[in-house]
C-alpha cells in the first residue's frame, strides 16, 4: 500500500511540475485590483463561467469602489447589477452580508486566514483558498472547482466526488510548496486541453501520467 501510495505521489508531482511548464503565467481569470474585487468576483462565480462574471464585474466596480459602497448597496439594485451571473438574489445578499462585517469587524480590509474568510456570507474553502492565493499569495489549501474535480478524477488522483475529500486527496499527494499553483494550472489545462465534454488527450502534457487517458488507449487497443 506505502508503495502504491508513493506511486501516486510522484505522478501528481509530475503533472503538476508538467502543467507549471504548460502554463507558466497560470492565474486566476477573475479580473480584480484588489483583494476585495476578488473575494467579490469569486462569490460571484459559483455557477457562472469567469468569462461572463468578467463582464459583470467591469462596470460593478465602477459603481461600488470599498467595501462601505457594498454594504450600503441596495438589495434590489444589486441584484440587478449582477444577475446575468445567475442565483442573483442569494448572491447580492451574500455580498452585502459579507461586506458588512469586513467594515464592521475587519476594519474595512478583507481578511487574509482561512478560519476567518469562511465565516463570511457566501465563502466556503473553494472561495476562500482562491482569494488567499490570487490575492495574498497565502496557502493553506488547493481550491476545488468544477475544472479541478473533473481533472483529478480523470487523472486518477482522487475517487471522490465531494470538493473537500478531492481537496484533502490533493493536499495529501502534493507537497504544500506545489498547493497555490495547483488550481491554476489545473483549471488553465481543464479549459485549453481536458475539456468537459471532448478532452484533447493528443495535445496533453501530461497524457502518459493520466488514467483516463490510458484507459481510452486501452480501449483502441
Amino acid at each position: 500500500m506505502t508503495a502504491r501510495c508513493d506511486q501516486i505521489k510522484k505522478r501528481a508531482c509530475a503533472i503538476v511540475r508538467r502543467l507549471r511548464r504548460a502554463y507558466p503565467e497560470a492565474h486566476t481569470e477573475l479580473n480584480h485590483r484588489n483583494p476585495l474585487e476578488l473575494l467579490i468576483a469569486t462569490i460571484l462565480s459559483a455557477q457562472c463561467t469567469d468569462k461572463k462574471v468578467n463582464e459583470v464585474t467591469g462596470p460593478l466596480f465602477k459603481k461600488y469602489t470599498s467595501v462601505t459602497d457594498f454594504a450600503r448597496a441596495g438589495q434590489k439594485a444589486l441584484e440587478q447589477d449582477i444577475r446575468p451571473t445567475g442565483f442573483y438574489r442569494t448572491k447580492a445578499a451574500h455580498i452585502i452580508a459579507t461586506a458588512r462585517i469586513i467594515a464592521d469587524t475587519y476594519a474595512g480590509r478583507v481578511p487574509d486566514r482561512m478560519q476567518d474568510l469562511i465565516t463570511l456570507p457566501g465563502v466556503a474553502r473553494k472561495t476562500a483558498n482562491i482569494v488567499l492565493a490570487g490575492a495574498f499569495h497565502v496557502t493553506e489549501g488547493i481550491a476545488v472547482d468544477t475544472h479541478v474535480k473533473r481533472l483529478a478524477g480523470r487523472m486518477g488522483l482522487s475517487t471522490h466526488t465531494a470538493p473537500e475529500k478531492i481537496e484533502r486527496d490533493l493536499m495529501a499527494l502534493l507537497p504544500k510548496s506545489f498547493w497555490l499553483d495547483t488550481n491554476f494550472v489545473l483549471v488553465n489545462h481543464g479549459r485549453a486541453v481536458c475539456t468537459a465534454r471532448a478532452p484533447r488527450c493528443s495535445l496533453c502534457a501530461v497524457t502518459h501520467l493520466c488514467k483516463y487517458a490510458a484507459a481510452a488507449q486501452n480501449e483502441k487497443i
